[in-house]
């Protein structure tokens, strides 16, 4: 056995040392030894070949591909697993290697629980249709279809259940006002699909030509989206209370898209995603996503009802999303800083008048400008039409305490007040009250701010120049309303009306507004 012990190694078997060759004993060694080579030699080729088709780099390390003979590239999108779309509750990671994206945050909603690779629509609101693909989505622009291709493992436990939903097809016109067919037959209607079952060589027709590691929202920047309250209401609203939950990680595919609408809102986009916005129209390219929501919830008039969410966000959340998209990082404590802070509790509280154009114009908004100074307000008028960005006014917004103007639009900017801070004072003509009250009096008190409605008189109103003082235009609005309809409501109390406003009357309102903004300050002195 020593001498066995002194025998040499044989070349090339890297795996044994003397001690191995000791314990085979003999000229036994030398034969087996080869044998060992040869074997390891076979190992060593079989992982090199079969290596790569096993482990496959991807962008967040190394993943295992089931099967030996998978081919490193396919035309299916299969979800990373760092990210699993589910239209469930959240579930645990996989050590952490798993975030599972919920689609649907509504409360008991009928899709909130949805299985993976289906498609569910929730059809229940009189608003709003929404539905939502959970799996691979891939985009069909010619017939402007999104095509859900579920795993062949899911096509064959469907099989074997005697079950299919290669039929299914929903269609969904992604804008919150389905109970006006005049404008919801200018959306246009989006169709979901779960894609036929295909041989992988057919497949390739429906490949990725770009792939998206968020989900897609489907959304209209169409309908009345020009006027800036729809533009709010019944689009950047929604589609922030659908998606805020998954906080920008998802793409925006718009319909509709225009380039004023892109550069009006560009900031809110980014603050509603952090990836480019798809133009579902005019874009012929295959998108393909983990998941997809088509349309967008909608909860009331500029309103987030934090009820219905899981999350239970609110309108102030919603504020929040804003000042982050407009607002610069603060700078730096200085002495410069703490100077300027000063001054501005010296300062008087400031005043924005929002100035209209046209109709529903304050005639004699020169007088009130000089009254709210009398008052003790820093005034500043802002006119409608000037043409300044939505960045410019939320600076201008932001930095004031109280906010008067007549019901429009251009109200709707409230949304920049701060709130539990600001105060908003909307002033409603004749016959427009129960409309004021709703479009911006309710939100902005769930925004916290300070609401006063300034109810305008048969004497303020230009219309008491066109109508007899009995007419009931003027005398009854309410009565002029109901007798007809909402043709004289937009026609006359909207459309054909101006306000002199009393000067002592509205006194009154302006002091209480100015007492509010003195109490606010006073609280954050003490803060």
């Amino acid at each position: 056995m020593a001498a066995s012990a002194k025998l040499p190694v044989p070349k090339g078997i890297g795996g044994m040392d003397n001690d191995d060759v000791a314990a085979a004993g003999g000229k036994k060694a030398g034969r087996w030894g080869f044998v060992q080579f040869f074997f390891v030699l076979a190992v060593v080729l079989c992982v090199l070949l079969y290596a790569p088709r096993v482990l496959v780099l991807s962008p967040y390390g190394y993943s295992i591909d089931v099967g030996l003979f998978a081919p490193t590239t396919t035309s299916s999108s299969s979800v990373p697993l760092q990210q699993r779309v589910s239209g469930g509750a959240n579930a645990g990671g996989d050590g952490g290697r798993v975030r599972e994206v919920v689609l649907d945050n509504e409360v008991h909603s009928p899709c909130s629980s949805m299985r993976d690779h289906t498609i569910c629509c929730d059809r229940s609101s009189v608003h709003t249709d929404v539905c939502f693909m959970a799996g691979d989505v891939r985009t069909d622009a010619a017939s402007l279809s999104l095509l859900l291709f579920p795993p062949h493992q899911h096509r064959h436990h469907q099989a074997r259940n005697g079950t299919s939903e290669e039929e299914e097809e929903e269609r969904v016109r992604p804008y919150p006002r389905k109970w006006e067919q005049f404008i919801m037959d200018k959306v246009p209607e989006v169709r979901l699909r779960v894609a036929p079952r295909r041989r992988p060589e057919e497949e390739e027709e429906h490949r990725c030509d770009v792939r998206h590691d968020a989900p897609l929202l489907v959304m209209s920047a169409g309908g009345y989206t020009g006027n800036l309250f729809h533009a709010f209401n019944d689009g950047v609203l929604p589609s922030w209370v659908t998606v805020q939950h998954l906080r920008r990680r998802v793409v925006l595919g718009v319909l509709s898209y225009n380039p004023w609408w892109a550069g009006m809102f560009s900031e809110v986009i980014s603050g509603l995603s952090d990836h480019h916005v798809v133009d579902l129209l005019h874009d012929t390219r295959t998108h393909c996503f983990p998941g997809a929501i088509v349309g967008t919830r909608y909860h009331g008039i500029l309103i987030v009802d934090p009820a219905r969410l899981s999350d239970n966000k609110t309108i102030v959340d919603f504020h929040q999303m804003l000042a982050d998209a407009y607002e610069k990082p603060p700078p730096r404590e200085t002495t410069t800083t703490t100077v300027q802070q000063q001054q501005d509790q010296q300062r008087r509280p400031r005043l924005r008048i929002v100035s209209r154009k046209g109709t529903r114009v304050i005639e004699n908004q020169a007088a009130v400008a000089r009254l709210a100074s009398s008052v003790g307000f820093d005034v500043d008028i802002l006119e409608t039409a000037d043409g300044r960005p939505l960045s410019a006014w939320y600076a201008s917004l932001r930095a004031c305490d109280a906010l008067v103007g007549v019901h429009g639009a251009d109200l709707t900017k409230f949304l920049f007040l701060r709130p539990g801070r600001a105060s908003l004072t909307q002033i409603a003509p004749l016959g427009v009250s129960p409309i004021a009250r709703e479009d911006f009096g309710v939100p902005a008190d769930r925004m916290g701010l300070a609401y006063e409605q300034y109810e305008v008189r048969a004497a303020e109103s230009s219309l008491a120049r066109k109508y007899a003082a009995d007419d009931a235009v003027v005398a009854d609005p309410e009565k002029a309303m109901r007798e007809k309809g909402w043709d004289l409501v937009a026609r006359v109390y909207l459309g054909g009306q101006n306000v002199t406003l009393d000067l002592a009357r509205f006194r009154r309102t302006l002091a209480r507004m100015h007492a509010h903004a003195l109490r606010q300050r006073g609280r954050q002195e003490r803060r």
